[in-house]
């Protein structure tokens, strides 16, 4: 039995979990074995797995692995730890990975906002292509906005509803 099926839980029944999620993960844009990877390791009972424990349980190669987790620890869905007294990592997905996932975003959209705001000074604002970029522009400053709010509510429902705080 793998660590990710967990003592009395259906093999099966997780792997059927993780390909449906792992599907629809793909279907959002994420490469396919790093939904696989993920999923994996979110029904995983203790959040955590090492390579060889998910190479087994998805039936894929170390590379396969390694490569995954290197994309999830860049977007900040998985980090990686040290086995006590092992060169053995684990990798591990925490109970706010969507949480620092979205608000690691933000570094991104100031980004993004930047390039648009020279967009639009280079192409000018009253040219069908400078109108476009200032739109999109002025989307991606509401949503920056609201992401935060967004988060706080989350973090005050998370509280309530988990009993964290």
């Amino acid at each position: 039995m793998t660590e990710s099926a967990g003592a009395g839980r259906d093999a099966e029944a997780v792997s059927k979990f993780v390909e449906a999620f792992a599907a629809q993960l793909v279907e959002a844009g994420m490469q396919r074995m790093a939904a696989r990877v993920f999923a994996a390791l979110l029904a995983s009972d203790s959040g955590a797995m090492t390579s060889a424990e998910l190479g087994a349980q998805l039936q894929v190669s170390p590379a396969a692995v390694s490569g995954a987790v290197r994309y999830l620890s860049q977007v900040h869905m998985v980090s990686r730890e040290r086995e006590p007294g092992s060169r053995r990592e684990r990798y591990r997905v925490h109970s706010d990975q969507w949480y620092e996932a979205l608000t690691n975003r933000d570094a991104i959209l100031k980004r993004w906002e930047q390039t648009l705001r020279e967009g639009v000074d280079s192409l000018g604002d009253a040219s069908p292509g400078g109108q476009r970029i200032a739109e999109t522009l002025a989307f991606f400053e509401y949503l920056e906005g609201e992401l935060s709010k967004l988060m706080e509510r989350w973090r005050e429902h998370r509280d309530k509803t988990f009993g964290r705080g």
